[in-house]
Order: structure tokens, then C-alpha cells, then sequence
């Protein structure tokens, strides 16, 4: 009998309310997550479905959490990578990047990231004091997380073709409808970004973007589909979006689904899309 493949989870989040507040987390659909979450209460959830590695992933815009996520980084045999948050537009910027690497567990910062999706003007990314934030991402050899909405991809997809240095990794396929069934135009503006080099993609987030109650995997495969035909499995990771995927399904059903999603795959492939795409473009240890 051939060993259980590894895992990889390219994309979870920890957050401790006696620290900081969620203040994205308002109202009663979202009330589960009003409380913490930490990696003691991710690491047994991670072992049992077998991931040996981890990605944690910014949650604010607040410049703190990133050496707070580091420091946990460092102390943990589970968290290999850290995308965490600095303003883009400051002039300083790269100084930033270099001080975050001397930090405890800076050698663990992977990437950055920006709640963009939260941006009134669909063309933030395109901003000049963006573009040039995000060209000293690049040089300090980091990635990019994109979490964005689907209105988003076009500006997205202008951007990496304009940093062709820089790696973009889209965040829960770009967040596409999955509630009401509908694949266009999501299908084709995620088509265009996959269309340049420098683009990754996560297979995460799918199932709290469909029905939270009744949702199937049947009801995320055309999405899969689409992001593997677009991206293919070398361009493609897994996440589990823990713990945000509580509100729809555990960590191990959320596994169990990429799982089932991907098994038409070979097993180089699959073993891409559950491992081997994050460990590279990570650059993970």
C-alpha cells in the first residue's frame, strides 16, 4: 500500500480577539467566528486530515499583525510560510520588507497581501503608488496573494501583465458565484489572468461561496473545472481557508472535497495541487 500523499494548506488564518478585533466579522450569519481561533485549535484539525505544512495568511490591515504571525511562524513545526500585510503605497516600503526578514521567523514571510476586495475603486491595484509597492514585493523576492472579487480580475490581470517579475497568486479562484450557479463572466476574466505566466491560483474559499446548508461537491465542480483548465495543476494549490470554512464545512470536509474535485487527475498532478505548487512558489521548507 503506497504512503498517504502530503499535504500542503496554502491558506488558513488565526486571529485572537483579546489582541485585536475582526471587525469584518459583524452580524448573525457571521457570529461562529466571533471568537479565537489559533493554531492550537488548527494543529489537531491539520494532522488528522494529514497536512504537514501550512501557509498562514493575513486577516487586517493592521501592520502588527505580521510580526505577531512571524513570531508564531517561528514557533511552529506546522506553519512553513507567512503572507502577511505592509502598505503598498508607503515610500519606504522595501525598507519594511527587509526589516520583516530580520525578524523572529522572518525568514518564514513568503508573500503579501491586501484586502482588496474591499477597495471602492475596482482599478486600485492599477494605482502608481500600488504598482510600484508591488514591484518592491517582487524585488524582495516575494509573492503576491490576490484576494479580489470577480469585478476585480480585469485590473488584476493588467497588473501582473505589468510586473511580469512578480508572482500573483489569486485567493479562492477570485471568489466566484458559486451560490447562484452562474460562470460567466468569472470564467472568462479568470481565463485572461491564467493566460500570463507569473499567475497562481488557489482552489479555496469554494464552498463559503456557495450555500452554506446544501452546498455539494457537484455545486463547486464547474469551478474547479474552470480553474484547472485555465491554470492547470503546476499553477494550481490547495487551501483550506480554515477557519473561515467552518461556517460551511470542517477542515476535514473541505479536504475530502479538493480531494474529490482533483481525483480525475493524475498523480503528479494531483499531487501538485496538494503540495508541490505551494512548496515552489513559496518557496517553502
Amino acid at each position: 500500500m503506497s504512503a498517504r500523499p502530503r499535504v500542503v494548506d496554502a491558506h488558513h488564518h488565526v486571529w485572537d480577539l483579546s489582541v485585536r478585533d475582526q471587525e469584518w466579522i459583524t452580524g448573525e450569519a457571521l457570529a461562529p467566528l466571533r471568537r479565537d481561533f489559533t493554531l492550537a485549535d488548527l494543529e489537531p484539525e491539520a494532522r488528522a486530515a494529514g497536512v504537514g505544512a501550512t501557509v498562514l495568511v493575513q486577516t487586517v490591515t493592521v501592520a502588527a499583525e505580521t510580526p505577531e504571525f512571524l513570531a508564531l511562524a517561528d514557533g511552529s513545526d506546522l506553519v512553513a510560510g507567512v503572507v502577511g500585510w505592509s502598505d503598498l503605497t508607503a515610500p519606504d516600503i522595501a525598507d519594511t520588507l527587509a526589516a520583516l526578514r530580520e525578524l523572529p521567523g522572518g525568514d518564514r514571510l513568503v508573500g503579501l497581501r491586501h484586502q482588496v476586495q474591499g477597495e471602492p475603486d475596482p482599478d486600485w491595484l492599477l494605482r502608481p503608488d500600488v504598482l510600484r509597492g508591488l514591484a518592491a514585493v517582487a524585488d524582495a523576492g516575494l509573492v503576491y496573494d490576490l484576494v479580489i472579487l470577480p469585478h476585480q480580475l480585469p485590473a488584476a490581470t493588467r497588473a501582473a501583465a505589468a510586473l511580469p517579475g512578480l508572482v500573483f497568486v489569486l485567493d479562492h479562484a477570485g471568489k466566484p458565484p458559486v451560490a447562484t450557479g452562474r460562470t460567466h463572466p468569472w470564467a472568462d476574466d479568470l481565463r485572461a489572468l491564467a493566460a500570463l505566466p507569473n499567475t497562481v491560483c488557489k482552489l479555496s474559499g469554494l464552498v463559503t461561496e456557495a450555500d452554506w446548508r446544501t452546498w455539494s461537491t457537484d455545486d463547486l465542480r464547474p469551478y474547479a473545472e474552470a480553474v484547472i483548465d485555465a491554470f492547470g495543476p503546476g499553477r494550481l494549490m490547495f487551501g483550506s481557508d480554515w477557519p473561515v470554512c467552518r461556517l460551511a464545512a470542517t477542515y476535514g470536509e473541505v479536504l475530502d472535497t479538493a480531494r474529490a474535485l482533483i481525483e480525475g487527475l493524475g498523480e503528479g498532478d494531483r499531487d501538485a495541487v496538494l503540495a508541490t505548487t505551494a512548496e515552489r512558489v513559496y518557496g517553502l521548507r
